[in-house]
């Protein structure tokens, strides 16, 4: 294949960036090859020229495809380069939150800084017993992997866990070892794992310290070796440690910190027993106060100092070493504080009585002057003689610090033999597995000795792991048979002869330590004289003559030699030592008790210091013979050896690796720095593997992978039955190049890159496939949609050209017809509009018009009073002037008058003498004479119309007069009302006299009278608008308010319904977990028990053999029988000599006691149970209660059921008196019969009884009537309840609170008064009904009394009748009683049907009275029925002792009555007789060898328990507590043994639980107790167990019963574990819907069936088989509903579990593949009716997650589904899965990070749990509904098969 073929346009290539390291482009054209630039288009949106090396010609990595990105193994990349790595990491990493990836067989472990909820005890159960390669990567998997070959192979295994400071390799180890101690557990009781995992805590206060770089860094190397025995439990532990950072202990950098056990002492200095050490706050000690930083920010080092000395005791470490330990390290800290003042040059002295070396001295216990003198001193020894010399004040300031430093050493390396000691088992180690956790490659600024011994490790490590690699590709090639060619790979052999051959950088470096006067610098120059320009792997710098440069196999290292010898050499002064040997201190002797052999006899060196050996972590004891020579070891020397002996270690067993990676330097979470993750990378020897996988065929698929993936390139005629060889043909086509692929024997081998060319492949093939269906289907849609629519269009043309004339000649007379309706509308329009104005305009004017004629009324009135007046008073004025006037005219006239009679005397004497004057005058006369006529006339008619107008006026007088005297008294009443003032009455009587009289003053008063009359009638009418308004606005308010009140009503409705449900909810949830708890408790009990028994049974196996004569019981048999023997003293006492004879069972009242508090505790949660049932009954009648309060009553019904109420009270009073008179009656009866006739063995007795047996059995005949009566009473009483509601109580009195504030209150007393009338008026009626029906019931109270005399004397007469006529005429007699009372009532009600209904309810709860009244009779008949059986049989033993005595004569003198003797047949009492010494073969044979298949089979189920019962019954019936007790404390010893020793069988389980539970309903149905006697007939009731009260041992069975069911549940969980991950996950029930995708190195399990893998039908058949297995043993309904719904909660939580688990199962077809086979498991419960066993809804988290994977993943509206539509999952689980969505096709699209954090955004307030898998392990709280047989136990039969022959029935 051509790189023209790869390197094409749109092609994404990897380019080297300065920044990024790598950055992804695309190619913009084609590559030809030639050509020295590429085109390429940068992801940021820049295009750029990429030259290619002149030299090389070198093209840029391919980027693998999208669909391979996100792998969980490196080695499935197609394209294995760097960036392809790196770029798959930091996807993982960022985009789905994976710290974890395979790298081949690398574990590569991302520090995320921060706390995942990964490492739980679920997680360890999901990631137990799974093969590496099916679940997602993980440290677990490695430990399982590691553990599992331990296993299998039989071979020791390593974990070797390396990187950088910081990385979190103490983190992956410790993981790792707890995951081992919580898999495996221990093989003691001595709790190993516990003790493993708590060395931890003790090696990170000692051996861990904060740097820059990581808060808990270890600064020594581990490598723990965890042994186990032959059945792979922990028995033990060893550990060995490497290079220890003493340097720490006196010097820290800033920012950093000592070890952690000296702050955690500082810190808890203030504890009583450290007030010895003097301590105090870190600053103050010069030893932890350098780095500046003596907090580390969330850790509290109070704390953490409980967490070790808890350690140290688990570990066996004492008190008193504790605290030795804490002094030592007090005194470490105070002997830094001590200080040195130089005298001169050479000398220096410590102050007197210097405190911290006091403290020092005391807590060390050594002499004061004694360590001071040897601080400022040294001793030197020459050959001839021996001097002391003072020493300089530098020289003592490092002699001070290499003691502490050496203090330091020795106490470490005695916790860690300690440590050792205490992990070490006395049980042969049979394997271990061993967790090395070492410092990984490192390099700094100055690197010293500390880096070089690192770095020498890393080599040695990085060799190892090279050769490891390379050998398991050539095992996979030969095993293929496929041939090969060596890889060449880096070999860093070289380097590491460098550092240890002869003449190498160690063996020069110990050789300059011997030398007298060796320094660093003449050290340097024979390194560089040996190796420099020799070897080419050693360099010398530039600018130095001080260091050197070693080419590593990660990077080159630049090493200063400053400070190499004299940390090689580790020197501290012989004397010091003496001086702390010699110690009253015990402990501290201790620590050097090998130091003869590590110091040296020679003399000091010329620094003064004798060097000393660092001793290993594990020292051994020196043989005497040993030389001086060997004791010279350096600590080069050392470390060497220990490095030999790890490799040598390693090497013997199969390693494991964990690469941990440091992503950023600032320890930000989920930060990934690409520079600082590329040199780790490098360093940790991944790209190497990398690299090597490269080499050869990196990608290897199976064959039907490779078919089922790529069978679309294949066209039919390729594929061939034989997959093998049409692989092969369809590669020779597809790959023309044979070198790029190799076929193996069960897979084929591609070289790097081919995947994705075929990928390529496969993606251009579908989407050309793609295109093709695309482009014919939409053809042939067009193509459809063009004839649909060409038809239709002519069809559309032919029916719309049609329409449109029709159309066209409608529209023509419309429009002629419109026309017409237009003009008449439009008159009509404009005469309405004309007569709208018109009578607007008018109403207007009239309103207008009396508005002006009342103006111009009120204007003319004003004017004619002005008038008047004016009138008056200018009469007035002018009769004044007048008279004045007149007096003065009259003098003038009578002057003038005189004057002009004069002259007309003279005048008139003259016309006397003339005749015309005369004539003249006479005619002027006539005519006046005439008009004085007329004018009298006129007068008179004016007269006579004044007089009529006075006598109308008279009579308007007198109506307004009336009228007015009304208004006067309206007023008056209303004044009277308002003001209460009487005065203003007599004035207005006055007023009307006066008007009387006086007609002018009457019309003023009536005027004012009528001005104030509009005045206050306008003032009313304002008055009246006014109210009317706020009348109105009232009325508004109260329906508001009304309406208010009815929506507050119903939302309190509502809420309280809602409240109700929830506290129901939270009831049944706490109910639900205390029984869970109890149930819990319960399985621990058992398991504690299960447990004791074991070690019994292994103390009785190691015990020697029993003394002749004794016989020793079987423990369990006593245990169990005191367990199940309770607080009855007489059990006690008779217990008492049991357990005194039994010296062995000195446990069993530890047993019995956890028994009895578990008992108390169930007691405690039955009675909290009872209490809550009671709450919620309360709460639930306080809710009726409530809704009947609101309920309003109508007016007519509401009056009938307060009637029928009514009548029900006086019925039922009345019910209960006639019972008491009956029973006066009785006791009457009773009292006056003869002793000797109701005496129980008497006729009459007998008699009595027989009738009331004959009346119970003709009461039982018509029960069914009476129910169907009841049932109809009840129907027509909820047929007549009132639905109207009416407000509560609170509500009421706010409504009458809020009508008070606005004023309402009168109208409401208004309507309160008429409630009231109506309701007086409806309470004497119903008190007149009452009385009606008093007398009626007094009526009857009379015939009851006559009828009950009657039946007195029917009943005498009858007692002299033979027993079958009294019962008949007694049948006879009582029936027709009944008929006539019905027929006389029916008359008597035959008007009035209420009453009838009444009577008739009275008569049914009267029947109901007797019926219960009859059932007591009946248990009373029964018991003296069993007395009299008792009696009888011992009157008959004392009638034969009688008759043993009497002689014949005296027997024939007597006389004989005869008697009728009635033939009896045989009838059985459902008993059960054995023996007391068959018990044993009883249980044996019914319960210890019972096969359960053969009962389930050919027998009725729950037989052995019905045969057990029967057996309890009898002895019952014989009152024998003993035997009640020992039978059933055997039966539950016996179902114990059988489920202990076939507690696995699934068959064996079921069945007993089947049986227990039928057990204990039997005990509980025959019990006698009312509860459960309610379905029982009759027959079965005479069964009831008559002397004890076994509710004890109904409890000690459902106890029982609850075990078996979780040992079922066990069973269960146990088949169908290996099933649920491959039938629900991994198997294609769809097929071709899911391609495989590449796999790497770690190969997962096929989801293709092949033989021997389970499918979804596997599951389906193990299902049927589990029901039907429960269906023929006969289990109850419920629980089979109980059970099926646990193992649909097993199959969701296990499937749901692997899928957060497992990267390559979260797609969008795999959702698809769920989903159909959940469907198929719903049809399965459809199929056996079990739909509502609640089994679908535990289903529901793994439904919601595969609908998760189906639903868009884009907007924000597809979040608002997902949120809403996923509430049974939790926020943690949604964000996995969408984390782990991969897509498997190129058309898929990945989850963007911005939508992961929308999710994350809406889901924030979501309150669940934190915990990301489900506890599959969860065990839904058992109960045992009560279930009564109907099954009568005189029927059963025993069958012979069983072999109970010993037993019989009675």
């Amino acid at each position: 294949m051509a790189a023209s073929e790869l390197y094409t346009k749109f092609a994404r290539v990897w380019i080297p960036d300065p920044e990024e390291v790598w950055k992804s482009a695309e190619l913009l054209k084609d590559y030809k090859p030639g050509d020295k630039v590429l085109l390429l288009h940068l992801e940021e949106g820049k295009d750029l020229e990429y030259r290619l090396d002149p030299k090389t010609k070198e093209l840029p990595h391919l980027r693998n495809p999208d669909i391979l990105v996100g792998e969980n193994d490196l080695t499935a990349l197609s394209y294995l380069h760097e960036p392809a790595v790196l770029h798959n990491l930091r996807v993982r990493f960022i985009d789905s939150k994976l710290i974890y990836t395979y790298c081949g067989i690398v574990l590569v472990a991302i520090n995320p800084y921060e706390q995942l909820p990964i490492y739980g005890e679920d997680i360890i159960n999901a990631y137990s017993g799974q093969n590496m390669g099916d679940m997602d990567p993980h440290i677990f998997a490695v430990a399982e992997e590691a553990y599992k070959q331990m296993a299998r192979d039989e071979r020791n295994q390593s974990i070797i866990v390396s990187g950088e400071s910081g990385a979190g390799k103490t983190v992956s180890a410790k993981y790792a070892m707890r995951y081992f101690a919580t898999v495996s557990g221990s093989a003691s009781e001595a709790n190993v794992e516990e003790k493993v995992l708590a060395s931890n805590p003790i090696m990170e206060s000692i051996g861990n310290a904060k740097t820059t770089r990581n808060d808990n860094s270890s600064r020594f190397g581990k490598y723990i070796e965890i042994g186990f025995d032959k059945r792979y439990r922990i028995i033990g532990a060893n550990m060995r440690t490497y290079l220890l950072e003493k340097s720490r202990v006196v010097f820290q950098a800033e920012e950093e910190r000592n070890y952690h056990i000296f702050y955690q002492l500082c810190a808890s200095a203030k504890l009583p027993e450290f007030k010895m050490l003097r301590l105090g706050n870190a600053n103050n000690f010069h030893y932890t106060k350098q780095g500046g930083s003596p907090v580390i920010e969330g850790v509290d080092d109070t704390k953490e100092m409980a967490h070790t000395r808890q350690a140290c005791t688990l570990l066996g470490i004492s008190e008193s070493y504790q605290m030795g330990i804490f002094r030592i390290l007090a005194g470490i800290l105070h002997l830094g504080n001590v200080a040195f003042t130089s005298r001169d040059s050479d000398s220096c002295t410590i102050p007197p009585k210097h405190e911290p070396l006091s403290i020092f001295s005391d807590l060390m216990g050594v002499d004061y002057e004694e360590m001071c003198h040897w601080l400022c001193h040294r001793k030197l020894v020459t050959a001839t003689e021996t001097y002391i010399k003072p020493i300089s004040k530098l020289q003592a300031t490092n002699a001070r610090d290499a003691l502490a430093k050496h203090i330091y050493a020795k106490l470490f390396s005695w916790i860690v033999d300690h440590v050792n000691q205490a992990l070490h088992s006395a049980v042969k180690q049979h394997s271990f597995i061993g967790v090395l956790d070492i410092y990984g490659f490192e390099t700094f600024e100055i690197n010293s000795f500390e880096q070089f011994c690192i770095n020498y490790a890393n080599e040695k490590l990085q060799q190892q792991f090279n050769m490891h690699v390379f050998k398991l590709e050539q095992e996979e090639y030969m095993k293929e048979q496929i041939p090969w060619t060596l890889i060449d790979f880096y070999d860093n052999q070289p380097c590491i002869n460098l550092i240890e051959s002869k003449l190498g950088i160690l063996d020069l470096l110990d050789e300059e330590c011997k030398m007298p006067k060796g320094t660093d610098d003449t050290w340097a120059q024979k390194l560089y004289n040996t190796h420099l320009n020799k070897c080419a792997l050693f360099e010398k710098p530039r600018l130095s003559n001080k260091a050197f440069i070693i080419q590593h196999f990660a990077d080159k290292v630049e090493y200063q030699c400053e400070g190499f010898l004299e940390k090689n050499k580790d020197t501290v002064f012989e004397e010091q030592i003496k001086v702390l040997k010699s110690s009253k201190f015990k402990m501290l002797p201790e620590l050097f008790q090998d130091d003869e052999k590590a110091i040296s006899p020679t003399s000091a060196t010329s620094s003064g210091r004798t060097p000393l050996t660092r001793t290993p972590a594990k020292p051994t004891k020196g043989r005497p013979g040993q030389t001086a020579k060997e004791h010279k070891k350096t600590v080069g020397h050392q470390f060497r050896n220990s490095l030999h002996l790890l490799m040598e270690t390693l090497n013997a067993t199969t390693p494991h690796y964990v690469r941990c990676i440091k992503p950023n330097d600032f320890k930000f979470p989920f930060t990934f720095d690409e520079k600082r993750a590329v040199q780790q990378l490098r360093a940790c020897g991944v790209l190497e593997t990398i690299r090597i996988s490269a080499a050869g065929f990196p990608s290897r698929w199976t064959y039907q992978e490779f078919f089922s993936r790529y069978r679309v390139l294949m066209k039919q005629k390729d594929v061939l039955s034989d997959r093998k060889q049409t692989c092969k043909n369809v590669l020779e086509k597809l790959i023309l190049d044979k070198d790029k692929y190799q076929f193996g024997k069960t897979k084929i081998f591609f070289r790097a890159g081919q995947v994705a060319y075929l990928e390529k492949l496969r993606a251009d093939k579908l989407r050309a496939a793609c295109i093709r269906i695309q482009k014919t289907i939409r053809g042939w849609l067009l193509r459809k949609k063009y004839l649909r629519m060409r038809k239709a269009a002519i069809t559309v043309q032919r029916h719309v050209r049609g329409y449109q004339a029709r159309c066209y000649a409608k529209f023509l007379r419309r429009t002629k017809a419109a026309t017409i309706i237009q003009k008449y509308w439009r008159m009509y329009i404009a005469r309405r509009r004309y007569k709208i104005r018109r009578s607007a305009t008018i109403i207007l004017q009239s309103y207008l018009r009396g508005y002006l004629a009342r103006n111009r009324y009120r204007k003319m009135l004003r004017e004619h009073k002005a008038v008047i007046i004016q009138k008056w008073v200018r009469g007035w004025l002018a009769r004044m002037h007048y008279r004045r006037s007149t007096q003065a005219i009259i003098y003038l006239q009578c002057c003038f008058r005189r004057m002009m009679a004069k002259r007309e005397l003279k005048k008139l004497k003259i016309e006397a003498r003339s005749v015309e004057r005369y004539k003249k005058l006479h005619i002027g006369m006539e005519n006046k004479i005439m008009q004085l006529q007329r004018k009298v006339d006129e007068q008179n008619k004016d007269y006579k119309c004044l007089m009529e107008k006075l006598t109308n006026l008279e009579g308007i007088y007198t109506s307004e007069t009336e009228k007015l005297r009304s208004d006067l008294e309206r007023l008056q009443l209303s004044e009277e009302e308002a003001k209460i003032a009487t005065g203003r009455v007599l004035s207005l009587q006055e007023e009307i006299a006066k008007l009387r009289k006086d007609l002018e003053q009457t019309q003023s008063e009536k005027k004012s009278i009528e001005e104030r009359a509009d005045k206050y009638k306008q003032e009313t009418e304002q008055l009246v608008s006014s109210l009317k308004e706020e009348n109105t606005l009232l009325k508004q308010e109260k329906e508001a308010l009304n309406h208010l009140i009815v929506e507050q009503a119903k939302e309190m409705t509502e809420t309280m319904e809602k409240k109700l449900v929830e506290e129901t909810k939270q009831l049944e949830l706490d109910l639900n977990d205390e029984r869970l708890r109890y149930q819990n408790l319960l399985n621990e009990f058992s398991r504690l028990e299960e447990r004791y028994d074991d070690l019994k049974e292994e103390m009785t196996l190691m015990v020697n053999v029993p003394k002749p004569g004794h016989k020793r019981t079987d423990s369990t048999h006593s245990s169990n029988e005191s367990e199940y023997t309770f607080s009855s003293e007489i059990a006690e006492t008779e217990d008492m000599p049991l357990r005194t004879e039994e010296p062995s069972e000195k446990k069993v009242p530890l047993d019995m006691s956890l028994f009895l508090k578990l008992q108390k505790r169930v007691t405690e949660l039955e009675q909290e149970k009872q209490v809550m049932q009671d709450e919620l009954d309360r709460k639930e009648e306080q809710v009726l209660r409530s809704k009947a309060k609101e309920e309003e009553r109508p007016q007519i019904r509401g009056a009938e059921l307060e009637y029928e109420s009514l009548k029900r009270q006086e019925l039922e009073s009345e019910n209960k008196k006639l019972k008491n008179e009956l029973n006066e009656l009785r006791k009457a009866l009773s009292e006056k019969s003869a002793p000797e006739v109701t005496a129980p063995g008497a006729p009459a007795y007998r008699v009595l009884m027989e009738q009331l047996t004959s009346v119970s059995e003709e009461l039982d005949v018509r029960k069914e009537e009476v129910l169907i009566l009841r049932s109809q009473l009840v129907s027509q009483k909820e047929a007549i309840q009132p639905k109207n509601t009416m407000t509560d109580s609170t509500i009421l009195l706010e409504d009458v609170q809020k009508m008070k504030d606005k004023g309402e209150i009168a109208q409401a007393y208004i309507g309160l008064k008429e409630t009231n009338r109506l309701l007086e008026s409806q309470l004497q009626s119903q008190k007149r009904s009452h009385e009606n029906e008093a007398e009626a019931l007094r009526g009857e109270i009379q015939s009851l009394k006559e009828e009950n005399n009657r039946q007195q004397q029917l009943l005498a007469q009858n007692l002299q009748l033979p027993p079958e006529a009294r019962i008949e005429a007694s049948l006879q007699h009582e029936i027709t009683r009944l008929t006539n009372e019905n027929l006389y009532f029916e008359e008597l009600y035959a008007d009035d049907p209420k009453k009838y209904q009444s009577y008739r309810i009275s008569l049914y709860k009267r029947m109901i009275d007797l019926m219960e009244q009859l059932e007591k009779q009946d248990k009373t008949v029964r018991k003296l029925k069993k007395q009299l059986k008792v009696f009888a049989k011992k009157i008959g033993e004392l009638e034969v002792g009688q008759m043993e005595n009497i002689s014949p004569g005296q027997i024939i003198d007597e006389p004989i009555r005869p008697v009728n003797i009635p033939r009896k047949e045989k009838d059985f009492q459902g008993m059960l007789e054995y023996k007391k010494e068959d018990e044993q073969k009883l249980v044996k044979n019914l319960i210890l060898e019972l096969k359960p298949r053969g009962v389930a089979v050919n027998l009725i189920p729950g037989l052995p328990a019905y045969i057990l019962f029967m057996c309890v019954r009898h002895a019952d019936y014989l009152n024998d507590d003993q035997k009640v007790r020992s039978l059933l404390t055997s039966t539950i010893n016996s179902i114990k043994k059988v489920l202990k020793k076939r507690g696995d069988d699934f068959e064996t389980v079921s069945f007993w639980l089947s049986n227990t539970c039928r057990f204990l309903h039997c005990l509980k149905q025959y019990s006698g107790e009312e509860g459960f006697m309610k379905h029982n007939t009759s027959r079965q009731n005479e069964h009831c167990l008559t002397n004890f009260d076994l509710a004890e041992y109904r409890q000690v069975l459902s106890d029982l019963a609850i075990q078996i069911y979780q040992q079922l549940v066990r069973v269960l969980e146990n088949i169908l574990q290996p099933m649920i991950v491959s039938g629900m996950l991994e198997h294609e029930t769809i097929q071709g819907v899911s391609g495989v995708k590449p796999t790497g190195l770690r190969k997962r399990t096929s989801s293709i069936a092949d033989e021997g893998t389970y499918t979804l039908d596997s599951i389906l058949r193990q299902l049927n088989s589990f029901h039907s297995v429960l269906c023929q043993h006969g289990m109850d309904p419920e629980l089979i509903k109980q059970v099926v719904k646990q193992m649909f909660y097993i199959v969701g939580a296990v499937t749901l579990n692997n899928l957060l688990l497992r990267k390559d199962m979260c797609s969008w077809s795999k959702g698809m593949q769920i989903r159909y086979n959940v469907s198929q498991l719903e049809e399965w419960l459809r199929d056996k009716n079990l739909m509502n066993s609640g089994a679908k809804e535990t289903l529901e988290p793994l439904i919601q997650a595969a609908q998760l994977l189906q639903v868009k993943k884009k907007t924000d509206d597809d979040a608002e589904a997902i949120c809403s539509m996923c509430s049974a999952l939790t926020t943690a689980q949604i964000v996995k899965v969408l984390n782990l969505y991969t897509p498997v096709n190129e058309f898929e699209e990945r989850v963007s990070v911005s939508f992961i954090r929308t999710i994350q955004m809406r889901l924030r307030d979501r309150k669940d749990s934190p915990q990301l898998l489900m506890d599959a392990k969860h065990i839904f709280p058992v109960t045992f509904p009560f279930n009564p047989s109907s099954l009568a136990l005189e029927t059963i039969q025993i069958p012979a098969s069983l072999g109970l022959g010993f037993i019989s029935r009675v």
